[in-house]
């Protein structure tokens, strides 16, 4: 890895329920998530073109459990975090952390617990 390369290349948020996550996930974000299966899993990939761009999946299978203690990650709320962060309750998720600025120059951030029970976390510019 250098510094002119992501730290990050791939994500994968483990999910009990492929179905109600999709529908938690595509909710909060307006998007849509493409469900199939893969090795054995259950997958619902986010919107990406594979071109160097970070992007990931929800993931059901058998090295896949939700957790609150696990690795953060941070998903794209630009242009601001609170529009997905206003659909969050109402998804079935929960606020853990209200949009918090971190610096003018880095931005916002927010937790969230999703319908899974995994903590994740949100960034913005604004």
């Amino acid at each position: 890895m250098t510094a002119q390369e992501n730290a990050l290349n791939w994500f994968e948020i483990s999910v009990s329920d492929i179905s109600r996550a999709k529908k938690f996930y595509e909710t909060i974000f307006d998007i849509q998530l493409l469900e199939q299966e893969m090795m054995g899993m259950k997958m619902a990939f986010f919107p990406g073109d594979m071109t160097g761009k970070v992007s990931g999946s929800l993931v059901e299978g058998p090295m896949h459990k939700p957790s609150a203690d696990g690795a953060k990650i941070y998903l794209n709320g630009n242009p601001d975090l609170q529009n997905a962060l206003a659909k969050i309750e109402g998804a079935g998720g929960k606020v853990l952390m209200p949009k918090t600025k971190i610096t003018d120059e880095i931005g916002y951030m927010a937790f969230f617990a999703d319908t899974e029970g995994n903590t994740v976390a949100l960034h913005s510019n604004k």
